[in-house]
């Protein structure tokens, strides 16, 4: 005899959060149970949870809890699939009702008798149903999203993209004014994290009313759909039905841009402008930054373990920085940089076909890696097929990067004073954007012995040309 029955109840989707489908699940249970004579003891409900999806049902979970320490002794569903979609979600069920030796199972369509051979063989086959059923609606949804894709529709649901009004396809012109102001400033060598706080602090919300992180900055200027470009699966398959923010070569650059940091592993420097740009005049080994140990910055010849350097050679980073600053900016008005900096930007002229291979081959190379798991390839053909493949990646990323040093300084060019009087109020990334797109590197030559205040002729530049 039953004598503390269990409901449960679940629904896949509640985008409305209104659980009008679980309310029904349950009211029917109620009424089975009554007409049986069953007492409930407990509701468990999983609102908005797929069973097919695999991912935590917490109510579920918790009636299991309960089976197993026989609060419960009987349970009742609407339908078996609101239990279970996955085979082996309902072999490891019966592993615990075994244990509890539990064997009254009611649904609204028809009870199984779980202590019978027959009972779990009807539940087997209703759950092996309930599994295709969920496969085919998963294949069509699938082949659905791709269709949408492959047609430029814009994505459904979810929250608004910044830059577009509700309807997902209309420009909002404030929104997408700050959307071209945050895309100049990382194609001129500003950080995404820069950025995010830079509109925390002016008081510009995401589109869920919440302050911007470094991440949801990083996507949305990642995003090709700012350009009127539709992803599917991070890859750019069609033009979207919508209207264009910035334009598709803009997102080629972003996106190689945010994708080489990411890759790179580094955090921007914070405190020294000129890291990575100092060469040693006695070994050619990279300078470093490192403060003395009165706090005085300065740039020094490291030696020891994870260093090449000699260790004998170290400026003082302040006059330095100045030195070359006050260099780059008389170099702006050189006609030779401006001719420079235009032939590099016309021959990279094609960056979104530049974008478009990139991606492609990064496909490729994780087809060469899926091939490898299925024993489809040796490590020998594997390492071979790579090669190539990582060497046009390479090139198209160092193509694509001399491209967004240019945009650093165009707005610049000849117009040196306009950006001596605002030089102190640009963040640090943004002024070393400006210096690495002019200086290609600095020596740094040793101290004349004896001379302690800092001479200018020990630095030797070395500019792009």
């Amino acid at each position: 005899m039953v004598k503390a029955a269990a409901i449960y109840a679940r629904i896949s989707s509640d985008p409305e959060g209104d659980r009008l489908g679980v309310t029904r699940q349950r009211e029917d249970c109620e009424r089975l149970a009554a007409a049986k004579g069953w007492p409930v003891a407990d509701t468990y409900t999983d609102d908005d949870r797929s069973a097919y999806s695999g991912k935590p049902r917490p109510e579920y979970r918790r009636l299991l809890d309960d089976i197993a320490a026989h609060a419960v002794d009987a349970v009742l569903v609407y339908n078996l699939d609101r239990l279970h979609r996955q085979p082996r979600e309902l072999e490891a069920f019966f592993d615990i009702v075994d244990a509890a030796k539990l064997v009254n199972l009611a649904s609204v369509e028809g009870d199984i008798n779980l202590g019978s051979s027959d009972g779990r063989f009807q539940a087997r086959i209703m759950g092996a149903m309930a599994r295709k059923s969920s496969d085919d609606a998963s294949r069509r949804i699938r082949r659905k999203l791709l269709q949408n894709a492959l047609d430029g529709k814009p994505t459904g649901g979810g929250t608004r993209p910044f830059g577009y009004r509700p309807d997902r396809v209309s420009i909002d012109p404030p929104e997408a004014v700050l959307v071209r102001e945050a895309a100049t400033r990382i194609l001129a060598g500003e950080s995404v994290r820069a950025i995010a706080a830079d509109w925390n602090e002016r008081g510009i919300r995401t589109p869920k009313d919440r302050p911007w992180s470094v991440e949801t900055m990083g996507r949305m200027l990642h995003s090709a759909r700012l350009s009127g470009q539709r992803e599917h699966h991070g890859e750019i398959v069609a033009s979207g039905a919508w209207e264009p923010i910035i334009t598709p070569e803009e997102t080629a650059r972003l996106r190689a841009i945010l994708e080489e940091r990411a890759g790179s592993g580094t955090r921007t420097v914070r405190k020294y402008l000129l890291p990575g740009l100092l060469r040693c005049g006695l070994c050619a080994a990279t300078l470093v930054s490192r403060a003395a140990a009165d706090g005085t910055k300065r740039y020094v010849c490291a030696k020891g373990p994870g260093f090449a350097g000699c260790g004998h050679l170290a400026i003082n980073a302040d006059p330095v920085e100045r030195l070359i600053t006050e260099a780059v900016l008389y170099r702006l008005d050189a006609p030779d940089l401006a001719a420079a900096l235009a032939g590099a930007a016309s021959a990279d002229a094609a960056t979104a076909a530049e974008q478009h291979a990139l991606a492609q081959d990064r496909a490729q190379l994780e087809e060469l890696a899926t091939a490898y798991g299925n024993r489809l390839l040796t490590m020998p053909e594997l390492l071979a097929a790579r090669k190539p493949i990582e060497a046009r990646i390479d090139a198209a990323r160092k193509r694509l990067s001399r491209l967004s040093r240019s945009a650093a300084v165009d707005p610049f060019l000849g117009r040196s004073g306009e950006l001596r009087a605002k030089w102190s109020t640009l963040p640090l990334t943004r002024q070393r954007s400006i210096v690495a797109a002019v200086l290609d590197r600095a020596t740094i030559r040793p101290a004349v012995r004896g001379r302690s205040s800092f001479d200018p002729g020990r630095v030797e530049a070395v500019w792009r040309t």
